[in-house]
């Protein structure tokens, strides 16, 4: 009599089970045999290298992308009053900068690409690169148009040397001048007063009242030499209420700066305030003589 019953034996409906399973598993194996082979295949690796490419490009593009928008902008600009940080996008030398420095602070101002490239020294190739960004000042293009013989334009404009001092001149000064009127003359001294004496000649164009043929009558025979000394304004830091004591920056347009910075996070370069709405060429000129960024 057997006691145990050997596990090998099994019933039909056993033997049909194992039977199915087998299959099951041959059929599993089977399907993962041929996607393999489909996966290896030629045409599905190009089709995947190709995919692999495309995807590489469209990186590569967004790089570009972002490199290109990284890049400092560069601005027209009055060459006179180049700063150190825009001849440096620009590709000068820090002995170039210079040159140009000294000569703004002599009293002059250029009046031509080429008297630019006397002062400063810079190549030829690197003015070709940097001229179309020069933006000359209304007065000067004006000048240009209807240009004087060269004798009565060297009798009628005095040398930096020949002048007075602008931040010294009194009341009496001004009227001494013909074509200068009482008038005009109170407004010069209140306004330079107001500002706390005049950092450049064109700021005396800031002056309001008195017509543009009187201001240059008073800088045919006064120009900045005594410049004053003032306190920076961080346009990082600032309070509107701080900016707004700058000349020709009210608390509106201060405001919008402050709300500028806070969306970008902070103002990299001076010159991004030129998009600023509300925000005229003359009026950036004055205001960026008062400002800095740390």
């Amino acid at each position: 009599m057997k006691l145990f019953k050997s596990h090998f034996v099994y019933d039909r409906r056993k033997r049909n089970g194992i039977l199915f399973f087998a299959i099951l598993c041959l059929a599993c194996l089977g399907v993962i045999a041929v996607s393999k082979n489909l996966t290896d295949s030629p045409a599905a690796t190009l089709q995947e290298d190709a995919r692999v490419l495309a995807f590489q490009k469209e990186i590569d593009s967004l790089k570009a992308i972002e490199l290109e928008r990284r890049k400092p902008k560069i601005y027209p600009f009055n060459p006179t009053l180049l700063t150190d940080y825009n001849g440096y996008k620009l590709g000068m030398s820090t002995e170039e900068i210079d040159r140009v420095v000294r000569f703004r602070e002599s009293g002059k101002w250029f009046n031509s690409t080429a008297e630019f490239q006397q002062v400063s020294k810079v190549s030829d190739s690197l003015l070709a690169q940097i001229s179309p960004y020069f933006k000359w000042p209304k007065w000067l293009l004006e000048q240009r148009k209807t240009p004087q013989k060269k004798n009565n334009y060297k009798k009628k404009w005095k040398t930096a040397e020949e002048k007075g001092m602008l931040n010294s001149l009194t009341y009496e000064d001004l009227l001494a001048i013909e074509g200068v009127d009482e008038n005009a003359a109170t407004a010069i001294i209140r306004h330079r007063d107001k500002v706390g004496g005049y950092q450049v000649d064109f700021q005396i164009y800031s002056v309001y009242g008195v017509d543009k043929s009187v201001k240059r009558l008073v800088l045919n025979h006064y120009t900045v030499k005594n410049k004053p000394e003032i306190r920076f304004v961080n346009v990082n830091t600032a309070t509107a209420s701080d900016l707004s004591t700058v000349p020709l920056l009210n608390f509106d347009l201060a405001k919008e700066i402050v709300d500028y910075r806070t969306l970008r996070e902070g103002i990299s370069s001076l010159e991004e305030l030129k998009d600023l709405e509300g925000m005229t060429d003359f009026k950036y000129d004055i205001i960026a003589l008062y400002l800095q960024i740390n």
